[in-house]
């Protein structure tokens, strides 16, 4: 589960993958595959519109990180209109079930008190791995691409 479902295609080098490892074929279950329905799944990747016009494209890698991820760099830029490598940058936080949240090393302690006071389980973690891996490309009213990664990944933007 680590990374993939340890199978490799002989003499390819090919993991394959167990990505609907969350599927289930139980007609009860919440997320079971049937005709016509979409069962949750981590991978999503995103697309931004304004006012019926593409934006661009973005995604935040990692698991159930995913979601929260997209919610938290939409939020810092739509709400905060930070630019896409600020947004990218901005500390994030990790809901982990229940109260229990955790959050990146640089998370603003003001923040954290105010969940704390709230009721809420904070967990301050040391490495950044588990709060997904991003990347945004954005088009500005003038029609000028931005694009930015950030530190939590080995990515680049490289433009030609």
């Amino acid at each position: 589960m680590g990374f993939g479902s340890g199978v490799v295609v002989p003499e390819t080098g090919i993991a394959l993958h167990n990505r609907g490892h969350n599927f289930s074929l139980d007609p009860r279950h919440p997320n079971c595959l049937a005709p016509g329905k979409r069962p949750y799944h981590t991978i999503i990747p995103g697309f931004l519109t304004k006012d019926g016009q593409a934006i661009g494209p973005f995604g935040v890698m990692g698991g159930f990180m995913q979601p929260q991820g997209h919610l938290q760099l939409l939020t810092k830029v739509i709400d905060f209109n930070l630019n896409p490598q600020a947004a990218l940058d901005a500390p994030r936080w990790q809901w982990m079930g229940g109260k229990k949240i955790e959050v990146e090393q640089n998370y603003p302690e003001t923040l954290i008190q105010q969940l704390v006071e709230r009721g809420h389980d904070i967990s301050i973690q040391r490495e950044r791995g588990s709060f997904g891996r991003g990347q945004m490309i954005l088009r500005n009213e003038k029609g000028v691409l931005c694009g930015a990664t950030e530190p939590r990944t080995d990515g680049c933007v490289a433009i030609w």
